[in-house]
C-alpha cells in the first residue's frame, strides 16, 4: 500500500522515468491504405501492439471508429512480471502494448494498421520510442488470427517498398504469448491526466495527427477501456 502511494505521488509530479518523460510527438506519416484489406469474420475481434508508452497508443486508438474498448497492458513476457515497475527494467521480455477490441464491420483491421504507422508509433527506432529507450518500448504487432497475421505481413512489406520513412521499418511480428493488463492508474490515462507533461506534449499532438490524417476514422469521444 505505502509503495502504490509512492507511485501514485510520482504519477502526480511526473517524476518517474520511462514513459513519463516529457517528448515530442514523432513526425507523422500519410500511411497508405493496404494493399491487402482484412477479411475478418462477423463479430468483435481484438489487435495488440506496442510501440513505445502505451500511454499514447491508448490514447489515439480510444479515438477510432469501431473501437469499442482499449487497454494499456504488456505483452511478450510472463504473468508473473507483466508489472509496470518490473517492466521498466527491461529484462522481462514484456514490451508495453495496448489491447483494442474493434469492430470489423465499422473499421478493419487493416485500417487500425494504418492508424498504428501512421501517427501512433514510429516503426524505424529500435527498442526505443524518441527518449524511452529499452526492449519494453519495441515496435510490435502481435496478430490474434491467421487472418491478422496475412494482413500484417502484406501491408509490412507493402510500406518497406514505398521508404516513406528516412530510416527502415524494424517493427517485429511477435507470436500471441500472452497479454496483460497494466496497473489500473495507467488505464484511461490520456482522458484523466490532459494536463499532464507527457501527454500534452507526445499524445495529444498523436490524438490530433489522428483527426487531420485519418478524418473518416475520427470520432471525438474518448473510449474508455
Amino acid at each position: 500500500m505505502i509503495r502504490t502511494r509512492i507511485v501514485l505521488a510520482a504519477l502526480a509530479a511526473g517524476l518517474l522515468g520511462g514513459c513519463l518523460q516529457p517528448a515530442q510527438a514523432e513526425a507523422v506519416v500519410s500511411a497508405p491504405e493496404a494493399a491487402i484489406k482484412a477479411n475478418e469474420t462477423k463479430g468483435l475481434k481484438t489487435a495488440v501492439f506496442a510501440g513505445g508508452c502505451f500511454w499514447g497508443l491508448e490514447a489515439v486508438f480510444s479515438h477510432v471508429q469501431g473501437v469499442s474498448s482499449v487497454v494499456s497492458g504488456f505483452e511478450g513476457g510472463k504473468r508473473a512480471d507483466a508489472h509496470y515497475e518490473t517492466v521498466s527494467s527491461g529484462t522481462t521480455g514484456h514490451a508495453e502494448a495496448v489491447r483494442i477490441t474493434y469492430d470489423p464491420a465499422v473499421v478493419r483491421y487493416d485500417q487500425l494498421l494504418q492508424v498504428f504507422f501512421g501517427v501512433a508509433s514510429d516503426p524505424t527506432q529500435l527498442n526505443r520510442q524518441n527518449p524511452d529507450n529499452g526492449t519494453q518500448y519495441r515496435n510490435a504487432i502481435v496478430p490474434q488470427s491467421a487472418e491478422q497475421t496475412r494482413v500484417t505481413t502484406g501491408y509490412l512489406a507493402q510500406l518497406k517498398k514505398l521508404n516513406l520513412w528516412k530510416q527502415p521499418i524494424v517493427t517485429a511480428v511477435e507470436p500471441n504469448r500472452g497479454f496483460f493488463a497494466a496497473e489500473d492508474y495507467h488505464q484511461d490515462f490520456a482522458l484523466k491526466n490532459p494536463d499532464h507533461g507527457y501527454i500534452r506534449r507526445w499524445d495529444a499532438p498523436k490524438v490530433a495527427a489522428l483527426k487531420r490524417v485519418f478524418p473518416g476514422l475520427w470520432k471525438p469521444d474518448f473510449t474508455r477501456g
